[in-house]
């Protein structure tokens, strides 16, 4: 049974301008694409959300990669699953706050 799933302020803020990027800078067709492999990777977390790795055991956050480009980190609870950030791999890791 898929857990739900909940975005932080963080990660709707994130996705929101990845999105604004890409549409800008490039195809729309390429911000429906990342958008829908964006979504895939969440239905598959939502389905099993030990299959990624641990970046930090201790506070429970996995890693996603989506892209090259970009992350998606998120956290397994009992009956739910939080997406922390989609981070873009370009920038300084110092900034990444969850």
């Amino acid at each position: 049974m898929p857990k739900q799933i909940i975005w932080s302020p963080l990660a709707e803020s994130d996705l929101s301008n990845i999105l604004d990027y890409l549409d800008k800078n490039w195809e729309r067709k390429v911000a429906v694409n990342f958008l829908n492999l964006t979504d895939n990777f969440i239905n598959q977390i939502s389905l099993n959300p030990k299959q990624f790795p641990f970046i930090h055991k201790k506070k429970g956050i996995r890693k996603c990669v989506i892209t090259k480009h970009n992350t998606l980190f998120y956290r397994d609870r009992r009956n739910k699953v939080e997406v922390l950030r989609i981070y873009d791999t370009r920038q300084n890791p110092d900034t990444l706050t969850f």
